[in-house]
């Protein structure tokens, strides 16, 4: 009987933790079209804005794909994300980077970093991001920054 009762006891705590998740209200999870413009972390551009689709998931958990490198040239990211302080939020993220011309040589990897803030509806947010990027040995080999906005994607 105790088994049974702790088992119905998890089932009530994970519907009421997943029906809240994506809702709109300032909150972060859910899958946001993205929008990042690179600079030079004075501000002048760095190429036209790129796309990104970002999956923010509960626990701290996100993943990303962007679209103006193709994909046998990178691996999707993977990261990491926490509160700040009210609508306000950290991520991280890694990719593998591979070789324009053989995708099967690895060339290193990149890390973005930085911090968004949601709109208190939940359909926006905005924020600035840093962008370093390593060699196979893991030496710093590029710095850029980024302006990030994004809308919630959704049915």
């Amino acid at each position: 009987m105790v088994p049974l009762v702790v088992a119905c006891g998890l089932v009530s705590m994970v519907a009421a933790t997943a029906t809240g998740q994506g809702t709109p209200g300032g909150i972060l999870q859910g899958t946001w079209e993205m929008q990042l413009q690179r600079t030079n972390c004075a501000g002048t551009p760095l190429g036209p804005p790129a796309q990104s689709v970002a999956i923010i998931m509960a626990g701290g958990t996100m993943m990303e794909s962007q679209a103006p490198r193709p994909q046998a040239q990178k691996t999707p990211g993977e990261g990491v994300w926490r509160l700040v302080a009210g609508n306000t939020f950290a991520f991280r993220f890694k990719y593998f980077t591979f070789d324009a011309t053989d995708p099967h040589v690895f060339t290193g990897w990149t890390i973005i970093a930085g911090e968004i803030t949601v709109d208190a509806p939940g359909n926006t947010n905005t924020g600035h991001a840093t962008i370093e990027v390593y060699n196979t040995s893991g030496a710093l080999v590029a710095t850029a920054c980024a302006d990030v906005s994004g809308t919630r994607f959704g049915l």
